[in-house]
């Protein structure tokens, strides 16, 4: 196990977890994983938080960083690189055994009666089951941004986006989540923002066998019912997940974390977030609708319901 030297101003400040925003994460210390437990005393409570990208998961995760009552987790490199074992074909009884011991060590909080609420990058989301299954106490967030206005995110990041989006669909290929019928040369014959929303649908279908499989502990939420209702969002998610809070400590939150971009820091509001969209649509518009349109052909076909079960709040 490597482990970085990452305080809690630190890690509020990273957006991801990763090397790249860590500052000390080319000088880690490298433990045994057997000595690595052996020091983690006690059980530590967890919640978890998957998400299908670009839809306020990171604003979540933050929204956790709680002094003594919660600690947010955002996507840990540990979870990447199980994946990336994962894809290359590593043995699965091994992958879970090193996955249980790595949520105990990220479970440890910074505080005494702090919850760790993890939130993987969505490329982990092909892990869901077994992270779900090896924590039974666990909360379970399953946030999504709404097709058009994922597409339109996608659309919004340039290249960068349509190159992420290509690079999602790779992996989803190798765990077996894109079975919608097309052939390989009709998916590469298909534009980026096809590929976006396909990409998109796997994680749909997969949410929802998720919130079926688990009803009691898992709930789900759009990016937009979240931001339009987040103090009721909030009083059911501190519910779900256990974490001791109140009103004014939820008011707190809003005041702070919500007036924020979750990744730079700077301040957002929605209305910037309806704007970032609109200007989109007027550059993209067209493409947009159209991929839209054929994307719920897709889903029709593949039985794939846009709204998920288990709401959090009411409008999720």
């Amino acid at each position: 196990m490597h482990f970085v030297n990452a305080d809690r101003a630190v890690r509020r400040k990273a957006p991801f977890l990763t090397d790249e925003f860590l500052p000390t994460a080319n000088e880690p210390v490298v433990v045994r994983r057997v000595d690595a437990l052996a020091a983690n005393k006690g059980s530590h409570r967890i919640g978890f938080i998957f998400h299908s990208a670009y839809c306020c998961s990171t604003l979540l995760a933050n929204a956790y960083d709680r002094p003594g009552a919660a600690v947010g987790i955002k996507e840990p490199t540990i979870l990447n690189d199980l994946v990336g074992w994962r894809l290359r074909g590593g043995a699965p009884d091994k992958i879970g055994a090193i996955l249980r011991d790595a949520l105990d060590l990220l479970a440890r909080p910074f505080e005494a009666g702090e919850t760790a609420i993890i939130k993987p990058s969505n490329v982990v989301n092909g892990l869901a089951r077994a992270m779900i299954s090896a924590r039974p106490e666990a909360g379970v967030l399953l946030i999504y941004a709404p097709l058009k206005t994922y597409v339109t995110s996608i659309a919004n990041k340039g290249l960068r986006g349509r190159l992420w989006v290509r690079e999602l669909l790779t992996k989803q290929l190798k765990e077996g989540l894109i079975n919608f019928g097309f052939s390989s040369e009709e998916l590469f014959n298909q534009s980026d923002l096809q590929v976006a929303a396909l990409g998109w649908l796997a994680q749909h279908r997969l949410f929802t066998k998720i919130a079926d499989s688990w009803p009691a502990r898992v709930r789900t939420v759009s990016s937009e019912a979240l931001l339009a209702n987040p103090r009721d969002a909030l009083a059911a998610l501190d519910k779900l997940f256990g974490v001791a809070s109140d009103s004014a400590a939820r008011d707190e939150v809003i005041d702070t974390v919500f007036r924020r971009h979750a990744k730079s820091g700077e301040s957002f509001t929605s209305e910037n977030r309806t704007s970032d969209q609109r200007n989109a649509l007027e550059v993209h518009g067209e493409e947009i609708s159209l991929v839209y349109d054929w994307a719920k052909l897709v889903a029709d076909q593949a039985a794939i319901k846009f709204d998920l079960p288990n709401p959090l709040i009411a409008g999720a």
